[in-house]
């Protein structure tokens, strides 16, 4: 493992069974991954140590496509993989069906792949990290107006690898570490949360000096519960960066995913490549290749390299995101966007690192030309609806003449994603880049690890849910 961590292997002796497993097997496609890991999680809420646990996991699961049908079995016993094999064929050859499935087939990948780290998370003592988000809770309770806290730290590494019948062997030594951080400030009946959360593959670099975050977190808490709902109705609106790369994830990132397009004929319809979404200067792009980032991957879970794909090109939609079926189904190219939160889940298609790119305005030039407005900063909550959104910002500011003044809280932006994207009049050049300990959730995996970002965006005609 990276940095010396000492680590039970528990796969090694494996990979070179599964290596004749997947290329013997008289099928169209088999795939093997496997895992072995081990993880540190420390939660404190208020004054107590709601959870300290550490521990090792392992396991693995096969894959098989044998006449047109899937078979796929879990296991966490890796020593029987020769059982689990052949009962993953059994069960591909039972399922019989007119409708038979293809993959997009992918050359063959032999890569091995590790996590940069400054300081790795495993050599780091239990006493060390424990110390460390004590510190930030006790920041966090700084305030005699803060009522309680949630701070979260947790850290895992592991060794993964990932063979297929196409002659693919891939492994990783991947490290991954994070932290959130919550204050709940109190003031009569008056209750406001805030709180901001960071991961990424590396190491325990990743938690250290996080101080300001949290004093951060506590003053926001606090100033919230002294600010003020917005008026309702349409405003001219602008979107700081995390909430428009929440915006570009949850509104129009699924809409991309190839496997939802391809199941809905109503979203069929909707995302045709080629349609206009937004103005010329507006491009959207999902890239897992950015190192770092929560959403990073060097390869998916079907062992395909990921691309980087733009969504939005000049304002129209130019591309989607593509398992090796969907492709296949849609006839169009791999993008490395199949993926699973562990080796005992099905690769689906999923978002990695989704962002909006930079503009030519700076912040300054977006709020002189905001005139009066909403400044929405952050999220803390939301749903989307097919095309359809509601979102609640984390905070905001009256906009009047250019400047910011009064401070806002339960901000409820909602409205169609396609009539939102063309509003947009003003692009930042200030991207930035969020992700932290939660993750994405879709077909009952979750959290996937995921970033999403941009710059400031200038959007007219934003819904915006209050008293009139």
């Amino acid at each position: 493992m990276p940095g010396g961590m000492p680590m039970r292997d528990g796969i090694g002796d494996i990979v070179a069974l599964a290596r004749t497993l997947v290329t013997g097997c008289r099928c169209e496609y088999a795939e093997v991954r496997l895992s072995s890991s081990r993880g540190d999680s420390i939660s404190l809420t208020g004054e107590q140590v709601e959870s300290f646990s550490s521990g090792d996991t392992i396991g693995g699961s096969v894959r098989i496509l044998n006449n047109g049908s899937w078979g796929f079995v879990s296991f966490n016993d890796p020593e029987a993989i020769e059982s689990h094999f052949r009962r993953c064929i059994e069960i591909s050859s039972s399922i019989g069906g007119r409708d038979r499935t293809r993959i997009r087939p992918y050359r063959a990948v032999k890569r091995h792949f590790d996590t940069p780290s400054q300081k790795h998370a495993g050599t780091v003592p239990l006493e060390e990290k424990f110390s460390l988000i004590s510190g930030y809770n006790r920041i966090l309770k700084s305030s005699p107006l803060v009522q309680t806290t949630r701070a979260t730290y947790r850290d895992v590494v592991s060794r993964y690898a990932y063979l297929n019948s196409e002659g693919s062997e891939i492994t990783y030594d991947r490290a991954y570490c994070g932290i959130s951080l919550s204050s709940i400030a109190r003031d009569g009946a008056v209750i406001q949360p805030y709180s901001e959360s960071v991961s990424g593959y590396g190491g325990f670099e990743i938690a250290e000096g996080r101080e300001e975050t949290a004093e951060r977190v506590a003053k926001t808490a606090c100033d919230l519960l002294k600010a003020e709902s917005p008026a309702g109705g349409t405003h001219r609106v602008v979107a700081d960066q995390k909430l428009a790369g929440v915006f570009i994830h949850e509104a129009f990132g699924h809409l991309s995913e190839a496997d939802f397009v391809h199941e809905n004929e109503r979203l069929k319809k909707m995302m045709v490549i080629g349609r206009q979404f937004g103005p010329d200067g507006l491009n959207v792009l999902d890239s897992g290749s950015l190192p770092g980032l929560a959403g990073y991957i060097p390869f998916d879970d079907e062992g395909v390299l990921p691309e980087e794909t733009r969504l939005i090109k000049g304002g129209l939609l130019s591309g989607r995101l593509h398992s090796r079926e969907t492709a296949e189904k849609m006839g169009e190219e791999t993008t490395g966007n199949a993926r699973a939160i562990g080796v005992a889940r099905q690769p689906i298609v999923r978002m990695t690192n989704t962002y909006i790119e930079n503009g030519p305005h700076n912040r300054e030039e977006i709020l002189q030309a905001a005139g009066d407005g909403i400044y929405a900063a952050g999220v803390i909550g939301g749903e989307t609806n097919l095309e359809m959104f509601t979102f609640t910002s984390g905070y905001g500011y009256q906009i009047k003449h250019g400047r910011l003044g009064t401070m806002y809280r339960d901000i409820v932006l909602s409205g169609n994603v396609f009539t939102t994207l063309l509003n947009i009049e003003m692009i930042g050049n200030d991207r930035l880049m969020f992700g932290g300990l939660g993750g994405c959730g879709k077909g009952g995996q979750s959290p996937l690890p995921v970033s999403f970002g941009g710059p400031h965006l200038l959007i007219k005609d934003v819904l915006i849910g209050g008293a009139q």
